[in-house]
Formats: C-alpha cells, structure tokens, sequence
C-alpha cells in the first residue's frame, strides 16, 4: 500500500478522533420532565415575572389598599432666651435679662377617611385585577419559554439521532474504501474507486464533525435556558409520543376560554372599567374623621402672669369636601377613562378571533408534518431495502461505486428528513396546544 494512503487514513483517525471524544463521555439523561422543572425553578425570564407577581401581590394587599387609618405621632420642644421689659396695668415695671421660655409638646393623631366616593373600593378591585394579570403574565412567560425549551431540546435530539445516522454512514463508507483498496491491489478496482471512496468518507467524516458541534452548541443553548452549567454534559429523550386525534379535536372547544392570550384581554377590559368606576367616584364627596390626644408643657419667665403650663387631652372632628367643578380635568379623564375600555373591548375581540385562527392553522400544520412524518418513515424502510441491494450488487461488482453512494445519500436523507419531521410535528402539537390554552395540562 502507497505512503500516501497511510498518511491520509493517519490524518483521517485524527480527525475521527477528535469528533468522537466529546460523544465518548458519559453524560447523563434529562428526560423532558426534568428539563421542564429545571426551566421552572431557574430560568432567569421565569424567575423575574415571578418576581413581578410578587409586587403586584403587595400592592393588593389590605395595607395597600386605604382601608387602614393612618396614625401618627409627632412631638416637639422650643427654647427661647429674650431680654424682657413688662409694664402691667397698675403702672408698675419689670425687666428680666435672659428670660427663659420652654415649650414641650407631643400628640398622637389619627385619620380615617369615612366615605370617598367608592374610589377606594374601586381602586382596590384594580389592585386585584392586576395581581390577577401578573398571574397570567407568569404564565404567559412560563408557556413562551416552554416552547422555547422544547425547541432547542428538540433540536438537540435530532442532532443526537443524526449523529448515529452519520457514524453509521462512516463507518459504511470507510467499509467501502477497505473494500476499494483491496480490490485496487488485486487488480479488481481502478484507482478511480479508491479515489472517490476517499473523498466521500472526507466528506462523511467532515458531516459529522459539523454535527458534533452542532450538538455541543445546542446543549449550551439549553443550558442557558436552564441557568445550568455550560460545560454540562448531558443527554436528551428522543422518544416522541403524539396525543390522540379525538383528545386533540375535544381540546379546540376550550380555546375562547383558557387561552392565555383571551385571558390577559379580559383581564385588561376589567381593569378599564374598573378605571371608569374609579375616575367617576372622585366626583363624589367625601367624608373624613380626625382624631388626636395631645400633651403641652410650658415654661414661663417672671414677666408671665403664670410660671408653668400643662394641658392634655383628646380632640376629634369629621371633614367633609367636596371638589364640585375642578375646572373640567376629572370630567375629561372620565371620557378618556370610558374609550381606554372599549379600546380594550376591541382588542379582545381581536384576539379571540385570531386565537381562531391560531388553532385552526396550528391544527392543521399538525396534522400536516405528522402525515409527512409517517410518509417519512415509510420512505426510511424503502431507501434501506434499496441500499441493502445496491451494496449486494456492488459486492458482487454489478453496481459501481457512485451508484452505491448515491443509494447511501438516499438513505441518509430519508433518516434525517424524518428525524427533523417528528420534531418539527411534535412541536406543531405543542404549539396548538399552547393557542388551546392546554399547553401546560397535558403530559409531554
């Protein structure tokens, strides 16, 4: 055998080499279910809506809601050092130098508004319609990166199957340049035949390498989505279960009502009408209570008719106002108020006719891809038979080699074309049953 061809079956094992080390690692499963609580527990997207929710749960808290009287209390000392010259009635005169005062006080105040027109009732049902909409906000998040996490994790399982196809294909082509070789020295091959047999398994083996890091790429991507460690290694389920057509069919019914999307719509619409309510009850009166305890203290220099002074005691009061024309600006915000709902009514009605439409396209592309998947499969049975007989006839020399090749290539391409179909139709489910409202209640 010629140096030159040991020389490239050398740099060719190198090459191998290096593409096979990350996959000769062992790596651990992460099936589905553990991906998604993963996804749950550290996903940083996930993890700052959440955060959201709980601002939003705060804020419609009773202490937020002005329900609570406020209490305060205040206190307070003064010092004044004056020279005084006082004349009294009977003509008579004192002076003092550095006349001393002292004044001490403290006091314990309550306010409690009584009645404000229902605009603290209908401010506090916006406090718990909005933590309502952080709620569908978090889930809205939860669903988007769901999808998210199966797309990647998806791909990364194709490329994980593609990989075994492509290192059966080396391993078949490497096969066929042994087989050339030998022939070659014998005399039964041209050089033409080893020559072509090399540049295919060049290629083959250059496939894989470019699927090798694929794979590593998409297993970061997943980590990232994961908030995991980037030089994790890890393997994926590449099992695929599809629900069935009558499951499927029922689900469109509970579109309208459970999609998110509808959800967050009607959530808005009553906010905006709760805002109509709020805006209009600043127009009515409102009624105050004050209360107070107070305690006094003073201090008085000679020139005073008295030298010291307490009182003490309890003070209370009701306040009533009412803002009658506030030269238009509450009246033009009532109107404003009164558009911002039916804009809101226009866009759910909007969204419910395109949540409609989303589940009759997505439904379709399902079944679509999963027909072409089925296609596909059938397809893989037929490019094995054939290339099963074209590498008989080969051996036997009734085949040449780029008619062998081009029954490897077909068959290869009817491997990967279906292993991307049954991701790609796995993924039209899950996005139909994300427009149903049904993503997040069905097993993967």
């Amino acid at each position: 055998m010629k140096l030159s061809v040991l020389i490239f079956r050398g740099l060719l094992a190198f090459t191998l080499i290096g593409s096979f080390s990350l996959s000769g690692q062992e790596m651990t499963l992460l099936t589905k279910d553990q991906a998604m609580a993963q996804m749950l527990s550290a996903n940083f997207g996930i993890q700052m809506v959440q955060k959201q929710k709980l601002q939003a749960e705060n804020n419609a808290s009773i202490l937020n809601s002005g329900y609570l009287p406020s209490v305060a209390v205040t206190s307070g000392a003064s010092y004044d050092l004056q020279d005084q010259e006082v004349t009294f009635r009977d003509g008579s005169l004192n002076v003092v130098d550095g006349a001393e005062t002292k004044r001490f006080n403290a006091a314990l105040n309550l306010n409690y508004t009584i009645f404000d027109g229902m605009g603290r009732y209908y401010n506090y049902k916006r406090l718990k319609q909005s933590e309502k909409l952080s709620g569908l906000q978090v889930r809205a998040t939860v669903e988007s990166t769901m999808l998210q996490l199966f797309t990647v994790y998806f791909e990364l399982a194709r490329l994980t199957e593609n990989e075994t196809v492509l290192k059966q294909v080396l391993k078949n082509t490497k096969d066929r340049l042994t087989r050339a070789n030998y022939g070659f020295d014998y005399g039964q091959n041209t050089k033409l035949d080893v020559l072509n047999a090399e540049v295919d398994l060049v290629n083959d083996s250059i496939a894989l390498n470019n699927n090798a890091q694929q794979l590593v790429n998409t297993r970061r991507d997943l980590a990232v989505l994961l908030n995991d460690n980037l030089d994790k290694m890890f393997s994926v389920d590449t099992a695929v279960t599809f629900l069935d057509d009558l499951t499927l069919e029922a689900m469109k019914k509970t579109a309208k009502s459970e999609n998110v999307r509808v959800l967050i719509a009607e959530s808005n619409k009553q906010l905006s009408a709760y805002g109509v309510k709020f805006q209009r009850a600043l127009e009515l009166p409102r009624l105050g209570l004050t209360g107070a305890y107070g305690w006094n203290e003073g201090l008085f220099p000679a020139t005073g008719f008295a030298t010291k002074n307490i009182s003490s005691g309890f003070s209370a009061g009701l306040q009533l106002s009412w803002n009658i024309f506030d030269g238009g600006a509450n009246r033009t915000a009532v109107k404003n108020s009164k558009i911002n709902l039916e804009t809101q009514e226009l866009a759910l009605e909007e969204i419910k006719i395109q949540v409609d439409r989303d589940v009759a396209n997505t439904y379709g592309d399902f079944l679509n891809r999963k027909k072409v998947f089925e296609l596909l499969e059938h397809a893989i049975s037929t490019a094995q038979n054939n290339y099963d007989r074209s590498l008989d006839r080969f051996r036997l020399g009734q085949l040449t080699s780029l008619e062998l090749r081009q029954a490897q290539i077909n068959l290869l391409n009817a491997r990967m074309n279906a292993n991307m179909a049954k991701y790609q139709a796995k993924l039209s489910e899950l996005t139909y049953l994300q427009a149903c409202g049904q993503l997040l209640n069905v097993p993967l």
